[in-house]
């Protein structure tokens, strides 16, 4: 570790290092924040289920995306990309609702 690095000591509880599932996630901004929520969806049924809600400030939702980004890299190089990327067309999720 440089010198520039900060060593981060964090503390997780149990419930939530046990991890929530997710399969959708909607992203929508204002001018100061960033939300996320990531749903659950499940086949045959036509309503998610909103499992989580992060906000964040635009600056933060960059070091998530540059994080996110430098992960998928490193999960590319040792399992070789993702079954979307390998030619296998990821499911598509419908949804129907009000008149839109």
């Amino acid at each position: 570790m440089n010198n520039n690095e900060k060593q981060l000591n964090i503390d997780i509880k149990e419930d939530v290092a046990d991890g929530i599932y997710a399969n959708v996630a909607v992203i929508a901004h204002s001018d100061s924040e960033f939300v996320l929520d990531f749903i659950r969806m499940m086949p045959g049924i036509p309503k998610g289920q909103v499992k989580a809600r992060i906000i964040m400030t635009p600056e933060n939702t960059r070091r998530l995306l540059a994080a996110l980004q430098d992960n998928l890299s490193k999960y590319d190089s040792k399992h070789g990309g993702t079954s979307n990327e390998k030619g296998n067309p990821m499911p598509i999720i419908g949804f129907s609702g009000g008149n839109a």
